[in-house]
């Protein structure tokens, strides 16, 4: 499997102008994206940028307690690593696969110089950049203010977004600490999901049977960043 062919399993390189891409192309490598790899540390001068495919990856915010909180997710809609080319070099957030998949890797100079070099670039990363912000905005929001019920609702949506498929593997305790709540609560808000038809849990996989019923319970979050995702990133070529 070459780097071309997956160029449309990622919607930011597939609004890349062919000319772009085509420089692009010899510069990306496709890797592996296990669960639990850590792509960037808090602090840490990433070396590389990682347009997820089919994995998901998770900025956290980690306390000096070891306690930790999910302030975005990443997936096939845009790439890990924006620090690189927004100038700030380093982040206080820490990237680690939530999902296992693949992606394409892309050296960190190499996207500075094209960023700084092509307006097409600057531009669609830009989009990408402020409906990323969006996000880690309203994930604030709503771990404030809003139910574990309608945050897990929420995350479930996300993530499906991300994936092609119904079915996330993850355990109710990575849950958690994504979510930056007990374990507990994120169990009794699964079970109330499973009695009402929503989704099924067994053994670390969760199968969502019913994504309208779980638009329905969420709370305005969810499509506040849905909707400026969409706007920000349409489906068509950069200009």
């Amino acid at each position: 499997m070459d780097c071309n062919s997956n160029r449309r399993d990622n919607r930011l390189l597939a609004c890349l102008p062919e000319i772009i891409w085509q420089r692009w192309l010899p510069q990306l490598e496709l890797v592996d994206l296990p669960l639990g790899q850590v792509l960037c540390e808090s602090g840490r001068t990433m070396q590389h940028v990682f347009f997820p495919l089919d994995s998901i990856v998770s900025l956290l915010y980690v306390l000096e307690d070891g306690a930790s909180a999910e302030i975005a997710v990443v997936g096939n809609e845009g790439l890990v690593g924006i620090s690189i080319f927004m100038g700030g070099e380093s982040t206080t957030s820490r990237a680690v696969v939530q999902s296992s998949g693949k992606g394409l890797r892309m050296r960190g100079q190499a996207i500075k110089d094209e960023f700084d070099a092509l307006p097409a670039v600057t531009h669609l990363l830009m989009r990408y950049t402020q409906a990323l912000i969006t996000q880690m905005a309203q994930t604030a929001v709503c771990n404030r203010h809003h139910t574990v019920d309608q945050q897990l609702c929420r995350w479930l949506l996300m993530s499906l977004d991300r994936l092609n498929g119904n079915e996330l593997i993850m355990t109710q305790e990575l849950i958690a600490n994504m979510l930056g709540v007990r374990r507990e609560g994120v169990t009794e808000s699964a079970l109330k999901l499973q009695r009402a038809g929503l989704i099924r849990y067994a053994r670390g996989h969760i199968t969502v049977l019913d994504r309208p019923g779980l638009e329905r319970r969420t709370c305005e979050c969810y499509q506040v960043v849905k909707t400026e995702y969409d706007r920000l990133l349409p489906a068509k070529i950069a200009i």
